[in-house]
């Protein structure tokens, strides 16, 4: 079989390892860091096998989180407020 590649790109990046408490919920993350995405962060939440491509728009945008890390709205509020840190 041929593959058609669109690309197969190597990249050095950057991954930081987070674990913290919030009032609602704790969140353990990894986010990497790289030129691919135009600044933007790759959130993995490791407790809930989900990730996002995530720049400040991102954050803006009413629901997002909420939607793409099923957290609910105070759960997701809290990773806004930590991820607004990053991304800023």
């Amino acid at each position: 079989m041929d593959r058609f590649f669109l690309y197969d790109d190597q990249e050095d990046t950057s991954t930081r390892f987070v674990s913290f408490m919030g009032e609602e919920q704790r969140y353990d993350l990894a986010i990497m860091q790289s030129t691919r995405f135009y600044g933007k962060l790759i959130v993995m939440d490791m407790q809930y096998s989900r990730f996002a491509i995530i720049g400040s728009d991102d954050l803006d945008e009413p629901g997002y989180l909420e939607h793409v890390f099923n957290r609910s709205e105070k759960e997701a509020q809290e990773l806004r407020e930590y991820l607004y840190e990053l991304v800023h």
